[in-house]
């Protein structure tokens, strides 16, 4: 029997002899380095607490800055990526991990940057004296907060939603938790985990202007980006900085779209639940270039055979099932409720805490008076999520079934995502004040910029992944028109429509920061919510928290009552089996 060449005993004799795509491909990964070397040299870069590193607006600049901005935003990825392996797969896996996993991420995506900002600015400059490493390590996780809970909660709802079928064949074959988890669980969770990774790239861009400028101690300290660059341009209400800088989004998404998403959309074809030959979807110049390669091809393969080891490797087959540790069924039992105590507790604990600080230090009016603007955010979101379930479900349905389409809006549609509010605030304030608008009315459909895309991009995503057979046997019994919706489509797509609607409504939450309060130069629109709120009292820590705390409670009510329910509901009854 001939072995196929991938389990040759020494793939990099397959190419001796590079060739002219070998060297050219070198070129390009060599380039890359020195330019990623010299970006991540300013990180390092001596710094002291009070100085001011000024951000030009000379266009020339914004190549530098948008350097440096993509390395931040990918670093930030990889945190997010490891973070969402680990934690989504332990909430998956394990009950009593789920029940406090969860609730705190419903928690964190709720959570303002601006807060996270006044909390964690001031530690990281401490850790790291004398450096710029501090401010840049707080602007790094300021954007993993921006990308991680999406896509957390995107592979943990994959996880849930793995076939039965599936389960049962790796039980057979007698496959480890840890090969289970790369054989079976990861190619699954995949084309749903990359789209999620694109909208939190594309939303880490929302709250970019944020990261990138941070006040601390009323100084302000600006790292060389693409966000700080905004924010000056918005200060000085330079419409032509405004330009140049929408001009660098642009070329920075294409050049994460063409040397990232585009290769890995074309690599996760595979993994697809389709039984039939499905039709080619993507191409990718760079997949291109790297298969006319033969030494980068030999080396690849050599890399791939030790991660084959790595999977494989016996310390990692730990027995689930030794007959020494079986559980009975009453002890389990006792441990979830034990559990849930212990979780209960914790949270009693924190809640207690925190109505105590909040009752020492400001009155039971203010917490009314808070809880008010709550209830008009509330209203913007709620209003939010419904346009946008209305208007992208079916289109994102009519794009997920159409590959060559979802081509081409995958990189259209990353664009309008990455579009900060920030930068439409001068249209915003032009006609609120040329037609003498209800600026309560008016700055809401700001909100819809941190909305509607997890919506879009999640519903893609479940239309993309309705298995082609069950596509072609509604198609040959000629399903059509609501029944086709009712007994199909909505079935298939609503579990990642609940997943995007739970992580819509953290973002629109987020997004009111920016949309309730309107700056361009000496200008100030004001709406009435808690984000204005929360970006009115920026830096006053009682009052912060308050505001904070308001959201979060907002959120959790809704999640626990509607969103979680509605979870459950899609996890157990539409699921491929």
């Amino acid at each position: 029997m001939v072995k196929p060449k991938f389990y040759s005993p020494n793939p990099l004799k397959l190419a001796v002899k590079p060739n002219g795509w070998d060297l050219f491909a070198l070129m390009v990964v060599f380039a890359g380095i020195l330019v990623f070397a010299s970006a991540a040299k300013q990180f390092n870069l001596p710094f002291h607490f009070g100085d001011s590193i000024a951000i030009s607006l000379n266009p020339s600049a914004l190549p530098g800055y948008a350097l440096q901005t993509v390395l931040r935003m990918a670093i930030a990825l990889l945190c997010s990526l490891l973070f969402t392996f680990v934690f989504a797969t332990w909430a998956a896996r394990s009950k009593r991990a789920e029940k406090f996993i969860i609730p705190v991420i419903d928690i964190l995506q709720s959570v303002p940057v601006l807060a996270f900002l006044s909390l964690t600015i001031v530690a990281f400059i401490k850790w790291f004296p004398h450096s710029l490493l501090g401010p840049e390590c707080a602007c790094v996780f300021l954007i993993f907060t921006a990308q991680a809970w999406n896509m957390a909660l995107s592979f943990y709802q994959s996880l849930k939603s793995v076939p039965k079928d599936f389960i049962e064949a790796a039980n057979l074959f007698g496959l480890s938790s840890w090969q289970k988890f790369w054989r079976i669980e990861v190619p699954f969770a995949m084309p749903a985990l990359l789209w999620n990774m694109m909208m939190s790239m594309s939303a880490s861009w929302f709250s970019l202007v944020a990261s990138e400028a941070v006040m601390v101690a009323g100084h302000e300290v600006a790292l060389p980006g693409i966000g700080a660059y905004i924010g000056t341009a918005i200060r000085q209400a330079n419409m032509t900085a405004i330009v140049y800088a929408i001009i660098a989004m642009l070329v920075v998404i294409l050049l994460y779209d063409q040397l990232l998403f585009r290769p890995l959309i074309k690599w996760s074809e595979k993994f697809k639940m389709d039984q039939t030959a499905s039709d080619k979807t993507a191409s990718s110049w760079l997949m291109n270039l790297w298969l006319r390669t033969k030494v980068l091809r030999s080396i690849a393969a050599w890399v791939g055979m030790q991660g084959d080891k790595c999977v494989n490797c016996q310390w990692f087959r730990v027995k689930s099932h030794r007959p020494g540790w079986q559980i009975s069924d009453k002890v389990e039992k006792r441990l979830n409720s034990s559990w849930n105590i212990i979780v209960m507790l914790i949270f009693c604990a924190a809640a207690f805490s925190l109505i105590r600080f909040i009752n020492v230090n400001l009155s039971s009016h203010e917490v009314c008076y808070v809880v008010e603007l709550g209830l008009f955010t509330g209203a913007r979101v709620v209003a939010m999520i419904l346009i946008c379930t209305l208007i992208w479900v079916p289109l994102g349905v009519w794009i997920g079934l159409r590959p060559q389409v979802a081509v081409i809006a995958q990189p259209i549609a990353q664009f309008l995502a990455a579009f900060p509010a920030n930068l439409l605030f001068p249209v915003v304030v032009f006609i609120i004040i040329k037609w003498d608008l209800n600026v309560n009315v008016w700055t809401t459909p700001l909100m819809i910029l941190g909305t509607q895309w997890y919506v879009l991009f999640n519903v893609i995503a479940g239309a993309s992944a309705i298995p082609k057979d069950l596509k072609q046997v509604a198609e040959s019994l000629g399903v059509k028109g609501w029944l086709w919706w009712r007994k199909l489509i909505l079935p298939g797509i609503f579990p990642y429509y609940i997943t995007g609607a739970i992580t819509a409504v953290g973002g629109a939450w987020n997004a009111s920061i920016v949309a309730e309060v309107v700056i361009w130069g000496h200008t100030t629109l004001q709406a009435k919510g808690l984000g204005a709120y929360i970006t009115r009292y920026t830096g006053d820590f009682v009052h912060t928290v308050l505001g904070v705390s308001v959201m979060c409670v907002f959120v959790l009510i809704l999640n626990h009552l509607l969103w979680r329910p509605l979870y459950r509901f899609a996890v157990n009854r539409y699921q491929f089996e």
